[in-house]
């Protein structure tokens, strides 16, 4: 698996969440596996990291330019092997894609030399690999790297995220060294640009994405962000697997970094971990309403251009708001005013830590999900195994994972919007005020939720479907 972003990363993101836990389930189904990444500064800076020396360099030409690509070894967590791809002059950097909401000014040669040191590495392994699965943008260019060269891998590519797609000017096609005929509509141009993803799509063996009402968005204009005509052209290679939860990780009932678990049944500790938040953030105690939280990236897809305009109205009621997240210098900047202006309603945390993150799954009533985009909706699968309902916008996996309340019939667990205004997801956020002062509601609402199930096993053997469809006998190998 080849991808900018993965374990050992502190990263609210739904790529790292993938990395970490499908390579472990594939492992453990007696697949070998092994993830390439780069070596990013946080990952040196990182003490609790261990990596070795493997002692092979390899020169990677981008353009006219050589740079040396060293490879490191290391493990995650879950015990799958890892190899950090070093090159300082490219990722000793203090952010992944950029700092402060602006992108780096080399992201194209930066991650051209990504995915041919990775391809590069893939040659030189034993056994050798059969397949190699890239995500996203940053990573898509080696299914075209693979057929220019007529390597004997099959290549899957999992679109996690069509908005970021690797679209650079045409000139920088020249840092790739394909040949002239791969820029072409046919190629990994796009209307006169270099778009990385797009040749992705065009020369992966299998494309997937992440939920079966994104991969519908995909393929339609507007939502599929220009390259639903590339993707309709490919349509018959792309397929939808709902994300897994790793809930090895994001569990109430097992969860080391809670001051108190809780579960289905034993819903103590969550009134524990409520308080323990408000205490930790120097929020007033007890408030009257719920106490609403959000940790998320702060980017327009996110839905945060229908949450600001509620906040004052949010706020002007005795309820708790917690947002953890970075990204859009605006919105930063918007969030920390509206902290100082309710000191005792509202916190909001810049950076981010994950024992935080877990408090406030653990800790928030509703947990607020306004995004315009939302490809497979773990966030979702992870509020609701902690009792968080979601208040969300009906977009991409969130319609697979959430079931709206009706009263009429008791069925339901969390409070769907349906449209793309602040109004309409105001609605949905008085609807759950109202709901959360029924106590016996709530808590049945809350018990409902905690026992939905999305372990990774059958996101997994979907996965396998895949891989034994381009190397039919990499799954009858791993048996």
């Amino acid at each position: 698996m080849i991808s900018a972003e993965g374990p050992p990363l502190a990263r609210a993101t739904a790529l790292v969440d993938v990395l970490e836990a499908l390579p472990r389930e594939l492992r453990a189904r007696k697949h070998e596996v092994g993830i390439a990444m780069p070596y990013y500064r946080e990952i040196g800076e990182n003490a609790d990291v261990q990596t070795k020396e493997t002692g092979v360099t390899v020169d990677v030409q981008v353009g006219a330019k050589n740079y040396v690509a060293e490879f490191l070894e290391g493990r995650t967590a879950g015990g799958v092997q890892t190899f950090f791809i070093r090159c300082d002059e490219f990722f000793d950097r203090a952010g992944i894609y950029g700092e402060h909401g602006v992108p780096y000014d080399d992201n194209a040669a930066r991650f051209i030399f990504f995915g041919k040191a990775a391809l590069e590495l893939a040659r030189r392994m034993t056994p050798t690999p059969q397949i190699l699965h890239v995500h996203d943008w940053a990573s898509a260019l080696v299914p075209a790297l693979v057929q220019n060269q007529q390597l004997p891998f099959a290549t899957v590519l999992t679109i996690h995220h069509l908005a970021e797609q690797g679209s650079f000017w045409g000139l920088d096609f020249g840092l790739t060294n394909l040949p002239e005929r791969y820029f072409k509509p046919g190629g990994v141009e796009f209307f006169g640009r270099l778009n990385l993803l797009k040749g992705g799509i065009v020369f992966a063996d299998k494309i997937t994405t992440v939920s079966e009402r994104y991969r519908r968005e995909l393929l339609s204009p507007g939502d599929g962000l220009s390259l639903d005509i590339v993707l309709r052209e490919h349509a018959q290679r792309l397929v939808a697997i709902l994300n897994g939860a790793d809930y090895e990780r994001w569990n109430p009932e097992t969860d080391q970094l809670l001051p108190r678990q809780f579960g289905p049944g034993n819903l103590e500790g969550k009134t524990v971990c409520r308080d323990l938040l408000l205490d930790a953030l120097a929020l007033a105690p007890a408030p009257a309403g719920p106490v609403f939280g959000m940790v998320t990236r702060l980017v327009p897809e996110k839905g945060f251009d229908l949450l600001m305009p509620l906040l004052d109205r949010l706020l002007s009621d005795d309820v708790r708001l917690i947002i953890l997240g970075e990204g859009d210098p605006g919105y930063e900047t918007a969030l920390a005013i509206a902290a100082r202006k309710y000191p005792g309603k509202f916190a909001y945390r810049r950076t981010y830590d994950e024992q935080l993150a877990h408090l406030i799954e653990a800790g928030a009533d509703v947990t607020l999900i306004p995004s315009q985009i939302e490809p497979s909706g773990l966030s979702a699968m992870y509020s609701l195994k902690y009792g968080a309902l979601p208040v969300a916008r009906a977009t991409g996996g969130i319609q697979e994972i959430i079931e709206d309340y009706d009263p009429t019939i008791d069925a339901g667990f969390g409070f769907l919007c349906y449209e793309k205004t602040p109004d309409a997801f105001w609605d949905s956020m008085k609807r759950a005020r109202d709901v959360f002062h029924d106590k016996a509601t709530w808590t049945t609402l809350m018990e409902r939720a905690m026992s939905r199930d999305f372990s990774w096993s059958e996101a997994a053997q979907n996965y396998e479907n895949v891989y034994a469809g381009v190397v039919p006998e990499a799954v009858q190998l791993s048996a």
